[in-house]
């Protein structure tokens, strides 16, 4: 866990704590969150306690464990509703899952780490780590090296700099050279490739969601097994991919919030 700068206050930290508790993917002891915390055992506490005062943690005390809690679930589901790109791209997710019968994600840059935003199982379901709103690797995933290669040169250094290079597979990237190297290659032929990197077993083709701007609102992929498939016949999904993602970005850019259509409506009236 990267800790949020000092001047942030207690705020920041009970949002850290918050974040520490979610990547656990299961309700977890207090001793669990102090071995990987870095605040002090009373600091932690306090703001464990916090959290499950105001309902954004909660704690079973038959377990004494701690786990998301109801307000907290409340505001994700209110989050996604208001995201532009999520409820927009629900259809085509729909669409190009139909199409091609394969796992199809949607994920966005989340502080220089993947988002997987909304995901659609295949035909045949296959295991693997990703679901809606967990967070995965940007430098070995197929979404997060597609978002990466075409994000402005300014802020990739920043993001590269927060990579943890940890090496998952004997194929993943680990130091910022290699994957500069991949990026620049991803640039050129227009989409991203997870040859195992992330899992065994598993490879993707992921393309940029991209404003007609340059700015990178997400990405999309196709996901399958190489006891399926293999990169050569996911690749043949490029062009389907890159025209749903390019529609989701069209529609992406002429969205308004609800709210502000009726408002505009009862306006005129």
């Amino acid at each position: 866990m990267v800790a949020s700068p000092a001047s942030d206050g207690t705020v920041a930290k009970a949002l850290d704590v918050l974040d520490l508790v979610a990547s656990f993917g299961r309700p977890v002891r207090f001793s669990d969150v102090l071995e990987q915390s870095p605040f002090p055992k009373a600091t932690l506490y306090r703001l464990l306690q916090t959290l499950v005062s105001q309902g954004m943690l909660a704690f079973d005390p038959d377990r004494s464990c701690y786990t998301m809690g109801i307000r907290l679930v409340r505001l994700a589901h209110v989050a996604w509703a208001q995201s532009s790109l999520a409820p927009i791209a629900r259809p085509h997710l729909d669409r190009l899952s139909a199409q091609v019968g394969e796992t199809v994600h949607l994920a966005q840059l989340d502080h220089a780490q993947v988002l997987y935003v909304d995901k659609r199982n295949a035909r045949m379901p296959i295991q693997m780590y990703s679901q809606a709103g967990k967070v995965g690797p940007a430098y070995c995933t197929g979404v997060g090296k597609a978002m990466l290669a075409f994000l402005p040169e300014g802020q990739l250094p920043a993001i590269l700099a927060q990579q943890s290079w940890h090496r998952f597979t004997p194929k993943t990237l680990t130091s910022p050279d290699a994957l500069q190297k991949e990026l620049a290659a991803i640039r050129a032929r227009g989409f991203a490739l997870d040859d195992e990197e992330h899992e065994p077993g598993i490879i993707c083709v992921a393309l940029p969601v991209m404003t007609s701007g340059g700015a990178v609102l997400g990405a999309l992929s196709v996901t399958s097994t190489t006891s399926h498939t293999d990169l050569d016949a996911l690749c043949a999904y490029a062009p389907l991919i890159r025209d749903i993602a390019r529609t989701i970005a069209q529609e992406t850019e002429t969205w308004r919030f609800p709210e502000e259509d009726a408002h505009s409506t009862r306006k005129r009236a």
